[in-house]
């Protein structure tokens, strides 16, 4: 394995696009798997899906490594494993953080701004965000499952849950149609009374996940029949043999 230098990429299609243009002229990255995003709302499923993607690519590829475009995600990815590649993994909370570059520019930025919430091209893409769009796409949906008082009451609560937050945070790596979704994120902001920042990312950490080398203080990499779980520090995750 330690002579094979191809790598198979499994991601959330929130990074799809990133991915997708930082992996195209290299000639080592033999196979992109894409998940649905959306998963970590439900970390077992998320788990579920992760595992059987992750042997489906050691069946199907002659991949020597495993690279997931992935952080902890609810702790929906943690505990996934292979059985004969090299497994990397960003030490990183979630997706954020391999858009900004590292987990430190992340932990600095929600520090000064604690009231966050992110928004990114693929994010924008892939799931209703809140923002007026999003407000009539529920309630439409609340309406026909559970009538129109209730549905107002939900939709009451969650704009209740939207007030925690104060900054519409945007962040990109130079892909896709950024002046459309900044101002999409502008608009959702102004809607929502929330301040809105934009924030260039790096694509550093990206790089790095899919050309190495993937250094301890950046990355876990795990050998067959290692996993990793969380951790409450700075290393955010640390290995463990599979079934501890």
């Amino acid at each position: 394995m330690s002579g094979n230098h191809k790598i198979a990429v499994v991601t959330c299609a929130v990074l799809e696009t990133e991915i997708a243009h930082f992996a195209r002229e290299l000639s080592h990255v033999v196979c992109i798997e894409i998940l649905e995003q959306g998963l970590h709302n439900e970390p077992g499923k998320l788990r579920e899906k992760l595992q059987a993607a992750i042997d489906r690519v050691e069946g199907q590829s002659d991949a020597g490594t495993i690279a997931l475009g992935y952080g902890l995600c609810s702790r929906g990815s943690e505990g996934v494993r292979t059985r004969r590649c090299r497994l990397v993994i960003p030490r990183a909370h979630d997706c954020i953080t391999l858009l900004l570059g590292s987990k430190e520019r992340y932990a600095e930025y929600v520090q000064r701004h604690p009231g966050t919430y992110w928004y990114s091209p693929g994010w924008n893409r892939h799931t209703p965000m809140p923002g007026p769009e999003r407000y009539e796409t529920v309630h439409r949906e609340y309406i026909e499952k559970y009538g129109e008082d209730n549905a107002d009451f939900l939709m009451e609560s969650e704009q209740h849950w939207f007030k925690t937050y104060n900054n519409a945070a945007f962040v990109h790596l130079g892909c896709g149609d950024i002046e459309k979704e900044l101002a999409y994120t502008q608009r959702c902001a102004k809607w929502l009374g929330w301040k809105c920042d934009y924030q260039c990312g790096d694509p550093a950490l990206l790089k790095a996940l899919l050309s190495g080398p993937w250094d301890n203080e950046r990355f876990l990499a795990l050998e067959p029949g290692q996993t990793f779980r969380v951790t409450a520090d700075a290393r955010v995750i640390e290995a463990v043999h599979a079934g501890h």
